[in-house]
């Protein structure tokens, strides 16, 4: 631990050297958390050779000390470099070993950009290695074999244990369908806290919170927009005692307002339940028909968590150098067996696809980015016209498209599939439907 101020910053040529208010802010409320590294010569002085940025916000953030990992001569920090670089480029190194490494030179200050040059690795799989590596979750995840995208995932979810033992189910059993699991743990777990919070909400204002209410003489809980006071005026939110709260297909919930104890609080109801002349719909819903909503409900919100992945793999499919193989006929296909996915197409989902600005001109009229970005640029125009029919698609599948299954979907869907993408367990319904009408 030593005084930044009285260590030698020689000259730095890396280009991010340029202090920012908010890094200096970071240093001075957390310290430098990485030691840096530094050489002592002869005379005593200490010269940093990796972290001179750190130290000069540190200076500049008064920190009375930091970290310094002194070595033996200025050879050592890159004979070390090197010698991490040779263990991951060795074939046989696992995920949880290349972390490891990726860890190591992050300790001696090399930064993740350096590390993906060095190494021939992508600045994002670097920075996925050493995020994973950073956390308990992430940690024991590459200590039990998961790869580096797999630990990454499990970080995220670090401390829910019933999201982590689901996770751990599906790599199991179903490595494949991973990121189309993790979105949806996202959104429940979203879902639940924005619950969580509605109920305190509605707690501190001394509200009841009931778990059923209907709309007809043998509910014990009535909706209020179904009641009626004893003069025969419909009640309002204003004579509710309760609440009863609902919860959408997205997880999105709402308060509804409930009159608990109704008849004797000299309520009546506003409808009466129609029968049809039958005793069918009389009743709560049955089994099967509990059974049957669920699962409407589970697919919708599949369908859904889906459509981000999907749209994602699209966009890094289209990042590549060069355009997928089958895009001529899969294009030329979708424009003369499906024309709504040329002239229905999404302007800003297209441009996005392409990882182009889509502008923020929203509010003009017949405002289509993907003109706009074609307009200005000749160069790659197939990838344009992929992402205009991939967006075309896209516009039509619906949250409930699983249950028509059109060839269309099957076509598009087949298509991702050819190119590598897993689709998930709800868009299956879709692909198998055509693939066992074509077998």
């Amino acid at each position: 631990m030593l005084d930044p101020a009285t260590l030698t910053v020689d000259i730095n040529v890396r280009k991010d050297a340029a202090l920012t208010p908010d890094f200096i802010a970071s240093i001075k409320e957390h310290g430098v958390m990485e030691p840096v590294i530094a050489h002592r010569k002869e005379d005593g002085t200490v010269h940093v050779l990796m972290g001179q940025r750190r130290t000069r916000a540190a200076v500049e953030a008064a920190r009375p000390q930091i970290p310094v990992m002194i070595i033996e001569s200025p050879e050592e920090a890159e004979r070390t470099v090197t010698q991490v670089v040779e263990n991951i480029q060795r074939a046989e190194l696992t995920e949880a070993d290349e972390a490891d490494a990726y860890h190591q030179l992050s300790l001696i200050g090399v930064s993740a950009a350096a590390i993906a040059k060095k190494t021939g690795r992508t600045k994002t799989t670097v920075e996925g290695a050493l995020k994973a590596k950073a956390s308990d979750a992430g940690a024991a995840a590459l200590g039990k074999g998961y790869t580096i995208d797999e630990a990454l995932i499990m970080a995220e979810f670090e401390g829910d244990e019933e999201a982590t033992e689901e996770l751990e189910s599906v790599i199991a059993d179903e490595a494949d369908q991973l990121l189309h699991v993790a979105p949806l743990l996202h959104d429940r777990r979203a879902s639940e806290a924005a619950r969580a919070a509605l109920v305190a909400e509605l707690g501190a204002a001394g509200k009841t919170i009931v778990e059923d209410a209907g709309y007809y003489d043998d509910d014990e809980n009535l909706y209020v927009s179904s009641a009626k006071r004893a003069d025969g005026e419909p009640a309002t939110d204003e004579d509710a005692n309760a609440y009863k709260i609902s919860t959408d297909y997205r997880g999105q919930h709402t308060a509804n307002p409930v009159i608990t104890g109704w008849k004797d609080l000299g309520f009546t109801t506003r409808y009466a339940r129609y029968d049809g002349g039958t005793q069918s719909e009389k009743g709560p819903m049955t089994e099967d028909q509990k059974a049957e909503r669920k699962t409407l409900i589970t697919n919708n919100r599949e369908m859904e968590s889906a459509t981000k992945v999907r749209r994602e793999f699209v966009k890094t499919v289209l990042s590549r150098k060069t355009a997928p193989k089958g895009w001529q006929y899969f294009t030329v296909h979708a424009i003369t067996h499906h024309s709504e996915t040329a002239s229905g197409y999404d302007g800003k989902v297209a441009t996005e696809m392409i990882g182009a600005k889509t502008g923020e001109d929203t509010d003009r009229w017949g405002w289509n980015p993907l003109r706009d970005h074609t307009a200005k640029t000749t160069s790659r125009p197939e990838f344009s016209l992929i992402a205009l029919i991939c967006a075309g698609y896209e516009e039509t599948i619906q949250k409930d498209s699983w249950r028509s299954a059109e060839k269309r979907h099957f076509d598009y869907l087949n298509q991702l599939t050819a190119w590598g993408y897993t689709a998930s367990a709800v868009e299956k319904i879709i692909l198998d439907k055509h693939t066992a009408d074509t077998e």
